[in-house]
């Protein structure tokens, strides 16, 4: 069942038929790298509602979203209400969280408000972390998927394939493919080896919501159980917020202190190994999704990748070979 424009305006149309919901108007909203569609209704007495459509029918006791979204709810964690589950044809009728970002609402916000959003988040972090590790049970989904070496080393080949070769259109010779194949196989061990907890998967500042004075959690549904660090990494070292080393390390103590353990040895790896994947998952949707939105975040993303392989020898013929290819390529694209 693709999403087309056609096939979701008229899956749209038949479902407010089927509920009866009166619908002023609808409006159309930007998913994340999505293969959902969503729209907002706008009703007449007013409120608002969110309807994601799925690409397929779905059974909802086994879809995870749904499933996720109970056990954040039980953490407690803010997330969306579901108002109705369509599972035959594929719809889910969601509370509207509105439209103001995590990422919008730092911009401009003075260093005192930023830092209390930051210990907000990284609260629900603690929390997720915390309380996750009391709820684990095979009843939740999240709990029977973790990250693997082989799952960090598919993220890291994804981005040699689809920014290094497919965006930047870089030629690798055998000695660079040696390089990216001996480091990337060492990043996803390392990583692979930290301690593992709940993890979001996604935790940054376009997925974070500021609905009626608290934050809330979206895109959710790829929870699993990861490295400590690595939802941290998310949020702080972000494609889309820039920030300076001292804020970081500040919020990085504020976690370690809430959680009452150390991230420090396992943040830098998962730092490294999450901005690489972004920049694979950024060059997959401008080069064969074309979706352009990306572009914005590459600069950002190049130099977070650069300062986390500044100052580790190990790592120093990897950051040669990704800065060559990033000069040499990256201006055509902007």
């Amino acid at each position: 069942m693709a999403l087309t424009d056609s096939t979701v305006e008229d899956r749209l149309r038949a479902f407010v038929e089927r509920e009866q919901l009166d619908v002023a108007r609808t409006e159309t909203l930007v998913g994340e790298a999505s293969n959902r569609a969503y729209s907002r209704f706008h009703l007449v007495d007013g409120s608002c509602r969110v309807a994601a459509l799925l690409p397929e029918p779905f059974e909802p006791a086994s879809l995870p979203f749904l499933n996720v979204r109970e056990l954040f709810a039980a953490i407690p964690l803010r997330v969306p209400e579901v108002f109705v589950t369509d599972g035959p044809n594929g719809v889910l009728l969601l509370e509207d969280l509105g439209d103001a970002l995590l990422q919008d609402a730092v911009e401009g916000a003075s260093p005192s408000d930023k830092a209390g959003l930051y210990r907000e988040a990284l609260e629900m972090l603690a929390r997720l972390q915390l309380r996750g590790a009391e709820l684990d049970s095979p009843r939740f989904s999240a709990f029977q998927v973790a990250f693997d070496a082989e799952k960090f080393r598919w993220e890291l080949d994804f981005f040699q394939a689809h920014f290094l070769e497919g965006l930047l259109g870089a030629s690798l010779d055998d000695a660079e493919r040696a390089v990216l194949d001996r480091d990337f196989a060492r990043i996803a061990s390392e990583l692979a080896s930290a301690p593992f907890v709940l993890c979001h998967r996604d935790f940054h500042a376009r997925n974070l919501m500021l609905f009626e004075g608290e934050l809330a959690v979206i895109d959710f549904q790829d929870a699993r159980k990861g490295p400590a660090a690595y939802d941290v990494v998310s949020l702080l070292s972000d494609s889309y917020v820039s920030h300076e080393p001292d804020f970081v390390e500040e919020m990085v103590d504020f976690f370690e202190q809430r959680t009452k353990q150390s991230i420090s040895e396992s943040y830098d790896i998962a730092a490294l190994q999450r901005n690489i994947k972004a920049l694979g998952t950024f060059g997959y949707q401008i080069a064969r999704r074309d979706n352009a939105v990306y572009r914005r975040y590459l600069a950002q993303t190049v130099s977070l990748v650069d300062r986390n392989l500044s100052g580790k020898p190990r790592f120093r013929e990897l950051r040669n070979i990704l800065t060559r290819h990033c000069e040499q390529n990256l201006e055509r694209l902007k």
